[in-house]
């Protein structure tokens, strides 16, 4: 026998048996990546639910990639997926879901839901939040940090104005009537705070949505192949929101800034805001003052869109990276960890069962405001979502603009927006 040979035999096995432990206990890694669009402490947050899930899951590993507002992660997200670098794991906006399922980038997550538990999982988010995570009869997304428009108000204005601080408006009439009522102006006529801002930058076409939900019209059909820009109650609402400044002038004219509406709010330069109740804890840790957070003002009925992100799973990852992000996705998702998350951010617990854990009763019980937005469900609608959404998103958003800056009509600004959107969509009807 050659004892040299079977000694090097000895020695190969023993190399593979420990290189195949070393890559058996080798932990998974899942990328994922993160945007921050609202103000706050966020990726505290979130790198402290990456490290709490690798303590109970040591074969796991998660590292959040935090990648600019919503806009410029979509960009990111679909640039890494061309180019072979997709991450595992996004939460991107609700609205992108059209998006990428057309570039092919995602997996629905049907395929992953194996047990009764999963399916009971799924059934417990807000019906509100599915829509705009559901089509064709698949899920390809799961709610995280999703929220509706809410309206803020200042109690110590409202009293020195003489309202009630207790009763926001409740109606388009009353809105412009209390913003009149709230808006000041110095001995030479310039307006020192107004009465109400609804920011049109950033986000117009979403903020839009609450007037156009409320005047009981909706913008796109469930498949996103058609959009409603031209319906008169879409130019009603619009001829309001030019109102709130050419004829009640309780509101600044021009663009609205998204990114400084808080501040404007904290420094008391308006008495009304219309914003995310992602910037609920924002607001509570900033604002000196006593204030106060309502459902939006109806006109034909109370409404606000729904907002903010889903988690999506990418395509490229490898089947141990897609459990892997599963199991991380419904790990964040559990009642007592979505409710920690809405009482940490001021995003909407996106799970009825959040609301029962005794943290957000008692978080409830002492800051009742964290419930408007939940209450404020049942009225809610989808998100604008199209297919080639950030196109046909921007033709409506060109148009509010364009009214709200004086340039065109409503009605021309709505048909012209409408004519735009069609000619994208044309392809996928």
């Amino acid at each position: 026998m050659n004892f040299k040979i079977v000694g090097r035999w000895i020695a190969c096995v023993a190399v593979i048996a420990v290189s195949s432990v070393a890559l058996a206990q080798a932990p998974v890694e899942i990328t994922f990546y993160y945007p921050i669009a609202v103000g706050g402490p966020i990726t505290k947050f979130v790198d402290g639910l990456a490290a709490d899930f690798e303590k109970e899951n040591p074969g796991i590993k998660v590292k959040p990639i935090y990648s600019g507002d919503y806009q410029a992660s979509i960009t990111k997200a679909l640039t890494a997926v061309k180019g072979n670098d997709a991450p595992t794991m996004s939460v991107l906006l609700s609205t992108d879901m059209y998006t990428l399922i057309d570039e092919d980038a995602i997996v629905p997550f049907d395929p992953l839901l194996k047990t009764p538990e999963d399916q009971a999982w799924l059934k417990g988010f807000y019906p509100a939040f599915m829509e705009n995570s559901q089509t064709g009869g698949k899920t390809w997304g799961i709610p995280f940090q999703r929220s509706t428009i809410v309206l803020y108000y200042n109690k110590e204005l409202f009293k020195e104005a003489g309202l009630d601080p207790n009763k926001p408006p409740a109606s388009w009439k009353e809105m412009a009537e209390y913003g009149q009522k709230l808006t000041k102006r110095d001995a030479s006529g310039k307006v020192t705070q107004w009465g109400v801002q609804i920011p049109s930058s950033g986000f117009p076409y979403w903020l839009f949505q609450g007037l156009t939900t409320e005047n009981e019209v909706i913008l796109m059909n469930a498949a996103g192949t058609e959009t409603y820009y031209d319906k008169p109650g879409v130019v009603e609402a619009l001829q309001y929101w030019v109102d709130l400044t050419g004829k009640y002038k309780v509101q600044p004219e021009g663009i609205v800034e998204w990114g400084t509406t808080p501040k404007d709010f904290f420094e008391r330069k308006v008495a009304m805001v219309w914003t995310t109740t992602g910037n609920l804890t924002n607001v509570k840790n900033n604002a000196k003052f006593d204030f106060g957070v309502a459902m939006l003002p109806a006109n034909k009925r109370r409404g606000s869109p729904t907002g903010g992100g889903n988690f999506y799973v990418f395509k490229k990852s490898t089947p141990a990276q897609k459990e892997a992000a599963f199991k991380f996705i419904k790990w964040v998702t559990q009642p007592s960890r979505a409710a920690q998350w809405g009482i940490d951010t001021g995003y909407v617990a996106v799970r009825a069962d959040a609301w029962e854990t005794p943290a957000m009763k008692q978080y409830v019980a002492g800051f009742p405001p964290a419930a408007v937005a939940r209450d404020q469900l049942p009225y809610a609608k989808a998100e604008l979502s199209t297919h080639d959404n950030q196109r046909v998103t921007k033709a409506l958003n060109d148009g509010l603009q364009a009214a709200l800056t004086g340039t065109k009509t409503p009605e021309q600004a709505m048909k012209d927006a409408q004519r735009e959107s069609e000619r994208i969509l044309r392809a996928y009807k």
